[in-house]
């Protein structure tokens, strides 16, 4: 029985040794060769090594594997005893500067000067930001968020995680799966959500849906971006500080009027912002005093994956925060983007908008279908709004640019940067917010006003108008130079000539003017502005501004007061409904025989500098007038019923 055993023993060695053959050192001198050159050979390539070291090519492929997991393990190694080092290093500094702290301070009025002195620069630092919203035409301060939980505790913290996590396993599950989760819609082609499956595969404990007044916006969208995705997703991650706006509201100034960090749960780590969290709040809007602002308090979520980073937002709900007064009510469901590298430093990204809306009081009729054809706050809109910015950051650093005046290529980033805060400060003026508080004077047409230290009020007065003919006729119309007289009533029926432009390539509708002043005698004044087309309609924004334009000075410093048009499908799908006629206009002549166009919703706005409340009054009035005439040559001009 004991030979036996031992020929069984000896047996099982044998077939062991047998199945854990090692590879020759030509074999693996070869695959070493091939790894440093290429880490993730396809299946091709994995042949032909296979033929030619005489493997089996699945053996290669976990070879590759393995070797990956041992370089990875290896770098976390080497990154673990650095940052050990490190914290070493910075333990001994601080250390260090405490002994140093406690020898600097005054041992006669222990420190009193220096606070009295800390809160004197605080004081000032107050006066100095409401002195430079004067100029700048916005707060320089933080944004009122209108909830601020005091601390979370750390079973606060893990319920949040558990809901990140959630969320994230549900987001990539929503970017994988196609048919019967998401269906593509007879009318505009688009990814739309079938509510039946998607219930039965994520079920809810407090499905609110029952309620007549609930209703889900849900949409997807891909397409590449100009940008490398570690770049986008650090801008998207980045936490407001003290002094810049958040870059992630930077990349949609038509659609965030509000971002704002609540609390980082979890920050950086030695892999980066893999498995970052942070509570934040926003303020969405849709450029139109007609639809309210939509607000969220929200969980954001950054997961690597082999293929690339996912970023989740989820709502968080808070059980005290009951200071909602807006006519919106919504909750975050799963949402967000996949974001993959791609070739010549682009990204393909993939967007989810998944929304739970109450609205508390009917839209408003002129808007009704493009809220609830997801154009206003789908996927689409975003994706398309960062592809511009990304195009327009690109455009940005590159020194190309056709000018006669702009001297040299820091002066066109200048520019570039001031004709971005004239569309966000153009948009703030559009819908008041938490930080942007505006008093209604009259609502004949929509008139507000809002304090601009030192110089007094901003007056701003918008009015919406439709029109039977499509988008993109009234854009060319408002955007062409040669009739600017006729759809500005400041020109004064002067001409003006474009002595700049910045051009986007690849959107020819989207590009950056400067044109002579309103006056052919006033040589010091110009007139700056900048036209954007985006998936959900067009704006064209402008201002008057001083030459030193031209000249590479701070533009943070300049004031701005813009003006100008925003352009929106009414979201209809009208037949033989275009009634613009012949009037000589080019632009609409071609469009009248396209049937299968709906009409436009037009957005006209001003911000004029008054000094005090009673000129306010006095002032609307005129502002009223300014509106009507506007809207009649506009309309005039597109032989538009009046």
């Amino acid at each position: 029985m004991e030979h036996h055993s031992e020929g069984s023993v000896s047996s099982d060695t044998h077939k062991r040794k047998k199945c854990c053959n090692r590879h020759t050192s030509n074999q693996i001198q070869r695959l070493e060769a091939v790894f440093k050159t290429c880490s993730y050979p396809d299946e091709k390539q994995r042949l032909q090594l296979g033929r030619e070291l005489a493997m089996d090519p699945t053996k290669i492929k976990f070879w590759f594997q393995n070797r990956r997991t041992q370089l990875k393990t290896q770098n976390e190694r080497d990154d673990n005893c650095t940052l050990i080092q490190e914290n070493d290093k910075i333990r001994s500094q601080n250390k260090a500067m405490r002994e140093a702290l406690q020898n600097v301070i005054c041992s006669t009025c222990d420190g009193q000067k220096l606070r009295i002195e800390n809160a004197r620069l605080k004081e000032e630092l107050v006066r100095v930001s409401s002195i430079a919203a004067g100029y700048t035409g916005s707060s320089s301060t933080l944004p009122n968020v209108p909830y601020q939980p005091a601390g979370l505790s750390h079973k606060e913290k893990s319920l949040m995680f558990d809901i990140a996590t959630n969320a994230m396993q549900e987001l990539i599950f929503l970017m994988e799966t196609n048919e019967p989760l998401w269906m593509k819609s007879n009318n505009n082609g688009r990814d739309t959500l079938n509510l039946e499956t998607y219930e039965t595969m994520f079920p809810r404990t407090n499905n609110q849906l029952k309620n007549p007044n609930i209703r889900i916006e849900a949409s997807r969208k891909s397409g590449d971006v100009i940008m490398n995705a570690l770049t986008l997703v650090e801008m998207f991650m980045d936490p407001i500080d003290f002094v810049e706006q958040h870059k992630w509201m930077e990349l949609f100034p038509t659609i965030v009027t509000i971002a704002k960090t609540i609390e980082v749960i979890s920050s950086r780590t030695k892999d980066g912002l893999d498995g970052s969290l942070q509570l934040m709040y926003e303020e969405l809007q849709v450029l139109s005093p007609l639809v309210p602002i939509r607000e969220f308090y929200f969980l954001r979520y950054c997961k690597q994956f082999e293929e690339g980073w996912a970023i989740v937002d989820v709502s968080y709900e808070f059980p005290h925060n009951k200071h909602f007064a807006s006519k919106f009510r919504g909750h975050r469901l799963p949402s967000g983007c996949f974001i993959q590298n791609m070739p010549n430093g682009k990204s393909k990204v993939t967007w989810i908008e998944h929304v739970e809306v109450e609205d508390r009081n009917p839209v408003h009729m002129l808007y009704r279908n493009v809220i609830y054809s997801g154009v206003a706050f789908g996927a689409e809109k975003w994706l398309t709004t960062l592809q511009i910015m990304c195009e327009r950051i690109a455009s940005y650093l590159m020194d190309s640019g056709h000018s006669t005046v702009i001297p040299s290529p820091d002066g066109k980033r200048t520019m570039m940067k001031l004709t971005q805060r004239m569309v966000t400060n153009f948009c703030e003026s559009i819908n008041g917010s938490a930080s942007h508080r505006w008093t209604t004077l009259s609502t004949l047409n929509e008139i507000t006003v809002r304090k601009s230290q030192p110089n007094g009020e901003v007056l701003s007065a918008s009015t919406i108008i439709w029109l039977p003919l499509p988008p993109q006729t009234v854009f060319n119309f408002l955007n062409d130079e040669r009739k600017r007289s006729q759809s500005n009533v400041l020109s004064n029926g002067n001409d003006v000539q474009e002595v700049v432009h910045i051009a986007n390539v690849s959107r020819p509708g989207n590009c950056i003017s400067v044109f002579n002043g309103f006056s052919t005698g006033n040589n010091n004044m110009l007139i700056l502005q900048e036209s954007c087309v985006d998936s959900s309609g067009s704006l064209v924004v402008s201002c008057p501004v001083d030459s030193s334009i031209m000249s590479e000075v701070d533009p943070s410093y300049i004031q701005l007061l813009p003006s100008g048009f925003i352009i929106t499908s009414d979201g209809k799908q009208n037949d033989n409904n275009i009634q613009g006629g012949n009037s000589g206009n080019d632009d609409v002549a071609s469009t009248s025989s396209n049937t299968n166009i709906g009409g436009s919703l037009l957005t006209v706005a001003f911000q004029i500098m008054v000094n005090s409340l009673p000129s306010n009054m006095e002032s609307v009035p005129v502002v009223n007038g300014l509106i009507c005439k506007t809207v009649e040559q506009i309309k005039a001009a597109l032989n538009c019923p009046m």
